[in-house]
């Protein structure tokens, strides 16, 4: 995918200062799911998280409290030339490295099609604007799964991570929401 230059400085940027915000607010993870609304989510069936890489915020407490409230918990597992599919998360599985080396659920767990997808970013704005690791997995993955059926997509970011504009172009997913340490924030 080409990189569109602002999207690269400013991932350039925010991959600079990413490490300052993990390091002030060790505990992020367990403040946004603490923060998260879950009654506005419980309508979702299956829900995907992600496993952190480096100082992304931590889904982990996240997803804990959405499987708590009795959704479905499944994780991506990626490739190199197709989209991402989503395979059932049981934490008591041993992960195996996906085609990046991600941790992902072994391959005999179930595929499954999340209707609530939290994903990692590298910036956002309020207008729901997503910044990614630039690549383009995402947004290629969420295009398809949201031709097979709706999906909500929550963000999941520290809030110095918000930006006053992301660049955007016609294949950027928008989120439905985004969840910081301080804060839920729907988009209009």
């Amino acid at each position: 995918m080409a990189s569109n230059p602002e999207k690269k400085a400013l991932r350039k940027l925010m991959r600079e200062l990413r490490p300052t915000l993990a390091a002030a607010v060790p505990d992020a993870g367990a403040r946004a799911a603490a923060v998260l609304p879950v009654e506005r989510l419980e309508a979702h069936r299956v829900f995907s998280g992600y496993h952190a890489l480096g100082d992304e915020l931590d889904a982990y407490p996240l997803m804990r409290r959405l499987a708590d409230a009795g959704l479905t918990a499944s994780l991506p597992v990626a490739s190199r030339t197709e989209v991402m599919t989503f395979r059932l998360w049981d934490p008591r599985d041993v992960m195996e490295p996906d085609e990046f080396g991600i941790p992902a659920p072994p391959p005999w767990e179930d595929i499954v099609y999340p209707d609530l997808v939290v994903c990692p970013m590298m910036a956002f704005d309020r207008r729901g604007h997503r910044l990614g690791q630039g690549k383009g997995h995402y947004d290629r993955t969420l295009e398809q799964l949201r031709e097979r059926q709706p999906v909500f997509l929550l963000g999941l970011a520290y809030a110095g991570q918000e930006v006053d504009e992301v660049p955007c172009e016609p294949h950027d997913q928008l989120l439905d929401a985004i969840l910081t340490e301080t804060e839920y924030i729907a988009v209009s």
